[in-house]
């Protein structure tokens, strides 16, 4: 995050991004917005592909996800960059160790989640993120090099 010359209200954003999503939903969100303030709680709104307890099933959150990143703020691209940016080389780092058994870890199979990194790619490179964008890309093309026989 700090590397994509990011500032310490993104830094922060980024640390608490998936509480809402996954501690409590709006009513964490609230409490991000009251410690916070109104722009780290806006970011991380921006990152959130649900508030619902009850997650919507994942093709459908995560294409609703990427249509939200076509006109999101610049922070909410950045920090979701660097969020993708890291599962994405975790996942790399994983497959070069356990092999494809790593896909067995996501609800959605590999074919799908490369096909949700190469997308995120698509929007960040297009948003015009630079090096960030241009690091996903880079992490998705080792994925499908350490994913053999997989199209996306």
């Amino acid at each position: 995050m700090w590397r994509a010359t990011g500032d310490e209200e993104q830094a922060i954003a980024a640390l608490l991004h998936d509480g809402p999503e996954d501690q409590g939903g709006r009513p964490t969100l609230r409490k991000i917005q009251r410690r916070f303030g109104d722009r780290v709680a806006g970011i991380v709104e921006g990152c959130t592909d649900t508030f619902r307890t009850t997650k919507p099933p994942w093709k459908a959150r995560k294409v609703k996800y990427l249509k939200h990143l076509e006109t999101a703020s610049r922070d909410t691209l950045l920090v979701s960059a660097a969020d993708k940016l890291y599962n994405a080389r975790a996942i790399v780092s994983d497959l070069r160790v356990h092999g494809d058994e790593v896909w067995d870890r996501f609800n959605a199979g590999r074919r799908a989640q490369l096909w949700y990194y190469q997308s995120l790619a698509e929007v960040f490179e297009r948003r015009g993120l630079g090096p960030i964008a241009s690091e996903l890309t880079l992490a998705v093309k080792q994925m499908r090099r350490l994913s053999p026989g997989i199209r996306v």
